[in-house]
């Protein structure tokens, strides 16, 4: 790890760029007729203060030492460098599935170097194995790194990245697809490989931890090993993400890449399906069918890929005071579409109408959706949705409004005209929309299904 990616900043970072000493470098700090020796750590945080830096010591405790001008910071032993490796030599047995993993970042697909206590990427099959020993029982893995994006950093060009090389492996006749994500924006792209990965033969499953692998309580590995499983196991060709179904460790859940939300920030069973039910429970060794695939398991069908995006199309939430100049700005800089998340059954003030009108009028292709987590739009209930819908906003149904962002860029950028956009955004395609609704899901189901 290079010096501006340690999180040291001011003096700190000046006495250590200045003996050239870099983090995993074992060094030796004298003040004040004190000592210490230890390998140099990465800061845990960003922004901390500029006076302190962290060892660990032979005991494997860290340290924390504030360092002042007379502060003499020496390298003592150079540490390892590690070159990172896209492709490993791939560990095969005659008896096991196939299955390719593709990294893209995130915690779930990394081990820990306990030398330094840093989380580094888990670069090869050979890494994957070390971190999780129980895949070789479940699989031959070819691993991959992709890219190295923190979650909230993918762009939809990534998506495309991403879909491309997912049907790169599906043609070289793997058993399934994992794909180790980072969870804040997982459920975008796992919606955005919906669309672009069509008629898929085998499975494409997204995968993320809500904890490192660094902790006791990580849900890493037995994420990664039901990934693998359902990944070659499942009766299914569709893009799904599994993750904890519970808090504990007894068992997953598979939910459809069009219908699912991070609902919590931390916890392990932070991810549900909404207006859905999950497709898959996972357990240690079943996987077990909860509702119909889109799909079926066919290694003869053939792959579509429409892998493009286009990328001037918001989503706008509304909000008690929220000004119209916000759609305003959208039209004057070019935008294509607005998803708009309105309140209730898909409601917006009645000072944005103006200016939902022009962006219509504009060409800009107008759609609602609701903040509610569970039920869909219906405008013509009240007058201010009706109103909307004769100025020609689309009601999105019972869509995600994270789901509608994402198809409404794929639309746009995979059709002739906003006309042709319009009608392949209502279209059920991946599972994504339906115009009837359960009461039942309306509300969280029981967990255990």
């Amino acid at each position: 790890m290079s010096l501006d990616e340690s999180g040291y900043s001011g003096l700190v970072l000046e006495k250590l760029s200045t003996s050239k000493i870099r983090v995993g470098d074992t060094i030796r700090i004298k003040q004040s007729g004190a000592e210490h020796t230890g390998v140099l750590m990465p800061r845990s945080q960003i922004g901390g203060d500029s006076l302190h830096l962290v060892i660990k010591l032979d005991s494997g405790y860290n340290i924390g030492i504030r360092v002042n001008q007379e502060t003499i910071v020496r390298r003592v032993k150079t540490g390892t460098r590690k070159q990172a490796v896209s492709i490993e030599t791939r560990h095969q047995e005659d008896n096991l599935p196939r299955v390719s993993i593709l990294s893209t970042g995130g915690t779930i697909a990394s081990k820990v170097d306990y030398r330094t206590g840093a989380v580094n990427p888990a670069l090869t099959a050979q890494d994957l194995y070390d971190t999780v020993p129980e895949l070789q029982n479940h699989a031959n893995v070819n691993a991959k790194v992709i890219m190295s994006v923190l979650s909230e950093n993918i762009q939809p060009a990534d998506w495309g990245k991403i879909a491309r090389d997912v049907a790169s492996e599906i043609k070289s006749g793997t058993d399934g697809v994992v794909i180790a994500h980072g969870t804040d924006t997982l459920g975008f792209t796992a919606a955005a490989l919906s669309f672009a990965l069509q008629n898929l033969p085998v499975p494409v499953v997204l995968v993320g931890s809500q904890r490192s692998s660094d902790r006791p309580s990580s849900d890493s590995a037995m994420n990664l090993v039901g990934a693998v499983n359902l990944a070659t196991k499942a009766n299914a060709a569709e893009v799904m993400v599994l993750m904890h179904a519970e808090i504990g460790d007894s068992f997953l859940h598979a939910h459809r890449g069009t219908r699912v939300r991070k609902l919590h920030t931390s916890r392990r069973d932070a991810f549900q399906s909404v207006n859905n039910r999950p497709l898959f429970k996972v357990s240690e060794t079943e996987v077990t069918e909860i509702q119909p695939p889109l799909l079926r398991r066919d290694i003869e069908r053939k792959i579509v890929l429409k892998p493009k995006f286009e990328e001037k199309v918001a989503l706008l939430k509304t909000y008690p005071g929220i000004n119209h100049v916000l759609i305003d700005q959208l039209i004057d800089t070019g935008y294509r579409g607005i998803i708009i998340e309105g309140t209730g059954l898909g409601h917006a003030p009645d000072n944005l109408q103006s200016s939902i009108i022009k962006a219509i009028e504009d060409g800009i292709v107008v759609a609602m959706t609701s903040q509610c987590i569970f039920g869909r739009t219906d405008m013509n209930v009240y007058r201010s949705g009706v109103e909307l819908l004769a100025a020609g906003v689309i009601s999105c149904e019972d869509m995600l409004p994270e789901t509608a962002l994402v198809k409404l860029m794929w639309a746009l950028a995979n059709s002739k005209n906003s006309d042709v956009a319009k009608t392949l955004l209502l279209a059920p395609l991946a599972g994504e929309i339906d115009m009837r609704s359960e009461e039942s899901e309306h509300i969280t189901g029981p967990r255990g299904v």
